[in-house]
């Protein structure tokens, strides 16, 4: 990353950041969307670095996902049962356009 512009692309690598958290970092920071890394200082680098590790991205955000979807299929909701099924889960149309949610709801069955 040392060259990368720091655009809201950079920010938006780490899972769970999207394009309105990472102009709320940068408009906070008071970064430009062009800036590259390397003309950041390192008391910047380190209050972004610090701001970042306070915000439930990365394992932390796919752990809870995950635990959300167990916690569903556990007590055995219809939201539980579709992804346990991987089936669309919110009431998307199943008799054509199916793939995507079967690739994206997987899940790992015991064998």
């Amino acid at each position: 990353f040392t060259n990368a512009p720091l655009a809201q692309k950079t920010l938006q690598t780490f899972y769970g950041v999207g394009p309105t958290l990472s102009r709320q970092i940068m408009a906070r920071f008071n970064l430009h969307k062009t800036m590259k890394l390397s003309e950041l200082q390192n008391q910047q680098v380190l209050d972004l670095n610090a701001y970042l590790s306070t915000l439930k991205i990365e394992n932390d955000l796919r752990r809870t996902m995950r635990e959300n979807i167990a916690r569903l299929r556990e007590i055995g909701s219809y939201r539980g049962r579709r992804h346990a099924m991987g089936l669309p889960v919110r009431g998307q149309n199943t008799k054509s356009q199916i793939q995507t949610s079967r690739r994206l709801n997987r899940v790992e069955r015991k064998a």
